[in-house]
């Protein structure tokens, strides 16, 4: 059964608007009230983000059940040796509930966040694969991992994960390299595409490709708007104050779906196979974020009934 998600805002925008970090965690504890499977946080230096995993350990300690997620990491950012010992931590306090997306940054985007932290924007693809490889060798028990951009001649001894394998990490990326790469080195796909036929073949790609299992999961950007009119304009407001640019440039390259309940669940069953769905509401104004979340769930549940 396909499972569905709430992307807690947790970047500038929303905190200049009046929204509190304690009330973030109020939002997740009531996406898991509403019945949804996950929450998910981004994360970003570029507009003064409250921590990912700072924010995930808050989550884990209000909620017992939801999927506690990041969507996506930027694993470069931080060393990594540390981040396998931060990922672990969360995947024991919040008993085995962690998925860990990432990705290797925007070009265009990023590199500004890649220069504040002193690592080199080239090879950021290799440097991302190296980094869950050293992941994984540490929670497996390796005592050294030698990649083609890391080498460590020792890891530190760490415990065990909840479960053999896990936390399961995800790619979120759609460049031909990274369809290639994640059926070998990935334990799921997070893309955001326009074109629900483009995640079709993008899927089937995939598949043909993968050595391993692959969750297909996907982010969507929503707003759930009788008036059609009054969507269209949240939407527009909510691209040009977190992209600075217009809804029509930014919906050519990622998912964003506005209109009535029915017709939000519509959009998104056209992209078959998703088996985990990332729900991110397209404003953040405190007050419309309300308004939406149970609309959110209502979503949801057309999707789960008519599956």
């Amino acid at each position: 059964m396909t499972k569905y998600g709430l992307v807690v805002p947790t970047y500038q925008p929303i905190l200049d608007a009046g929204r509190t970090a304690p009330e973030l965690v109020d939002t997740a504890v009531a996406a898991e009230e509403l019945g949804l499977d996950s929450v998910w946080v981004g994360d970003t230096l570029a507009r003064a983000p409250l921590d990912a995993f700072t924010v995930l350990g808050a989550f884990a300690a209000r909620t017992s059940r939801v999927t506690l997620g990041t969507a996506a990491l930027l694993p470069a950012l931080r060393d990594p040796v540390l981040s396998a010992n931060q990922l672990l931590s969360l995947d024991l306090l919040s008993g085995g509930r962690v998925t860990v997306a990432v990705g290797a940054g925007f070009a265009g985007r990023s590199e500004p966040e890649f220069a504040f932290v002193g690592v080199p924007w080239a090879r950021r693809r290799a440097r991302l694969d190296d980094i869950v490889g050293l992941w994984r060798a540490a929670w497996s028990g390796s005592d050294s991992f030698h990649g083609s951009v890391l080498h460590y001649d020792s890891l530190p001894s760490f415990p065990a994960p909840t479960r053999v394998g896990e936390p399961p990490v995800w790619l979120a990326a759609y460049t031909p390299g990274a369809l290639s790469r994640i059926g070998r080195l990935y334990d799921g796909w997070l893309p955001y595409p326009p074109d629900p036929a483009d995640y079709v073949s993008g899927l089937a790609q995939i598949r043909a490709l993968a050595s391993r299992p692959v969750t297909p999961a996907l982010f969507a950007t929503v707003l759930v708007e009788d008036d059609v009119s009054r969507g269209q304009q949240l939407l527009e407001e909510y691209c040009l104050t977190n992209y600075g640019r217009p809804a029509a440039f930014v919906q050519g390259i990622q998912m964003q779906v506005t209109g009535s309940a029915a017709e939000v669940a519509a959009q998104l069953r056209r992209y078959e196979g998703a088996e985990h769905v990332l729900l991110r509401i397209a404003s953040t104004d405190p007050k419309v974020f309300d308004e939406q979340l149970p609309r959110l769930a209502e979503v949801a549940n057309l999707l789960r009934h008519q599956a």
